[in-house]
């Protein structure tokens, strides 16, 4: 005989609360080590970031001011590997005792709710209307622990299938042909002029010097990123397309990164020609390779429960390090990588991130890309 399963007030609760913020909410779990009785779920597109569900019974205050110093402290290691100033926080309490009264913080909202009937409660309502709506079930017991489980089971499947998606690595053709063109051209200069270090070989195979940039040769801010001067500067620029280009191409998708490459090459050196000296030869993909990287702030910053700790630790010292070379020693031309590091990341807001981006974010990103454009023409030939 099959015995029928028994949901307490508590276990009904939580389910439901669970329930209806990953199914209808997009929240994710959030796998914290050596906490217990409590599920933490995270958001980081919505106003409430962070939703904290605690099932255990608190007796008196002095349990729920080391409950409120353990919050603080699990809340102050998530904003460090998110990379983000404040996190609001509701925090949910299933049981109290009678002398335990809740305290107001700021970007807190600490509610008790004991039992399904008690989910109106009005702090909660303000921030979600729909929960009690979306939290009624006709099933019960058995039927309605299949119905959460499967729900919830299935909406994190699907979730975790478009994230292995768009992380998993995908074959890098454009990454690839660019490099080719560029080891193609560096040997050209060989064959057909005298050598990718010689001032005028560079100029005729299209370097970008703003005195003929400025006087009609606008093609220079194209054909100027595929060149390198010198097999130090093409293995270096090759070497960082190599390991950074194959990341955005498999973020983005091979068009969407082809763009993001050449917006980033030209604004860098549009702001090149803007602030450079009248004849010196500018070259190189670095302003587009800066851009790849504004690119990738820009992604990991969309992903930053997932990518937040190789931002921090990686990828803005890398860019912090190549602007103090840049800076420290001369030849380098600073303002072509300042401009494609720009560049890159409104690119990237124009082509959106993949399932995070909303249209709006999209034609946000476009608009601050034509500024942005405009604005770099107005420096270099107007100004």
């Amino acid at each position: 005989m099959q015995k029928e399963i028994q949901l307490n007030n508590n276990d009904l609760l939580v389910m439901n609360l669970v329930h209806y913020f990953i199914t209808e909410k997009d929240y994710n779990p959030v796998i914290l080590h050596g906490v217990n009785d409590e599920i933490w779920l995270e958001n980081m597109d919505s106003d409430y970031k962070l939703v904290r569900i605690v099932s255990h019974y608190i007796h008196n205050e002095e349990q729920l001011s080391f409950d409120r110093f353990k919050l603080q402290r699990i809340l102050s290691n998530l904003k460090k590997k998110t990379l983000s100033l404040s996190m609001n926080v509701i925090s949910i309490y299933t049981s109290l005792g009678e002398d335990v009264v809740l305290p107001e913080e700021d970007g807190v909202i600490s509610v008790l709710i004991r039992n399904v009937s008690e989910i109106q409660n009005g702090k909660l309502l303000e921030v979600f209307p729909d929960i009690v709506e979306k939290t009624k079930h006709d099933e019960k017991g058995i039927d309605l622990f299949v119905k959460i489980s499967d729900d919830i089971n299935k909406e994190s499947y699907e979730k975790s299938k478009r994230v292995e998606k768009i992380f998993s690595q995908k074959s890098p053709l454009i990454t690839y042909l660019i490099i080719a063109i560029c080891v193609i051209l560096f040997i050209s200069m060989y064959i057909f002029g005298k050598g990718s270090t010689y001032v005028k070989t560079l100029i005729d195979f299209g370097g970008n010097v703003a005195y003929y940039t400025k006087h009609g040769e606008y093609y220079r801010l194209f054909t100027s990123i595929f060149l390198h001067a010198g097999i130090v500067h093409l293995v270096c620029n090759m070497y960082s397309l190599y390991v950074i280009g194959p990341q955005v191409e498999s973020f983005y998708g091979k068009l969407k990164y082809l763009f993001i490459f050449l917006f980033s090459g030209i604004s860098g050196s549009l702001l090149s020609v803007a602030f450079a000296s009248k004849y010196a030869v500018s070259v190189g993909a670095s302003g587009a390779i800066f851009g790849l990287l504004g690119s990738i702030c820009y992604f990991g910053y969309h992903y930053r429960v997932y990518l937040g700790n190789a931002l921090k630790s990686q990828i803005i010292p890398i860019i912090l390090l190549n602007l103090f070379i840049g800076f420290t020693f001369s030849g380098i031309d600073n303002f072509a990588h300042i401009g494609g590091l720009v560049g890159g990341v409104f690119a990237s807001m124009a082509m959106g991130v993949p399932d995070k981006s909303k249209k709006s974010d999209k034609a946000n990103g476009c608009i601050l890309m034509l500024i942005y454009l405009v604005f770099l023409i107005y420096l270099a030939f107007f100004h």
